[in-house]
């Protein structure tokens, strides 16, 4: 089987790195002294201070996991805003929903770095899903929790 692909543009990757650095350095730090100062105040069959150290040791350490296999099968994409005919991963796409005309700008990126309060959304999302490859002027449809959205392409790159 075919390890999973990440899309991530260089400035993902770089935030990729720093977490990993973090997580690696520092986190992992504290979480092996909060797991050593819960030693020394239980019954490690009772204790739930120990049993919360242990359990968050381990989520981060699968976090590091994940990461350092994103890194590892990172599939780098142009973060350049060059002129393309239709949406494709790394260039911001401008839309409007329909029928409201509310203005829309995203641009799609890998999951890594999606953070649609900052105006990326992961390739991954119904969203961007519906968008790639569409070109301006292309009404789109994809379903969301509240009912089917609908828009229309304005602008890419």
């Amino acid at each position: 089987m075919k390890p999973k692909k990440y899309p991530m543009t260089e400035s993902g990757k770089h935030a990729v790195l720093q977490e990993l650095d973090t997580l690696q350095t520092q986190k992992r730090t504290e979480a092996l002294e909060r797991i050593k100062t819960a030693r020394t105040f239980c019954d490690f069959r009772e204790d739930s201070e120990y049993a919360a150290a242990m359990k968050a040791q381990a989520q981060m350490e699968e976090r590091i996991l994940l990461l350092l296999d994103m890194l590892e099968n990172a599939e780098m994409i142009s973060e350049k805003n060059h002129f393309v005919d239709s949406v494709v991963l790394g260039t911001p796409v401008t839309f409007i929903e329909l029928p409201n005309g509310e203005k829309e700008i995203y641009t799609i990126v890998g999951m890594a770095e999606a953070d649609p309060l900052n105006g990326t959304i992961s390739n991954d999302s119904p969203l961007a899903k519906s968008l790639l490859g569409r070109s301006v002027g292309d009404e789109v449809s994809f379903s969301t929790p509240g009912g089917e959205m609908k828009l229309q392409i304005v602008a890419i790159g």
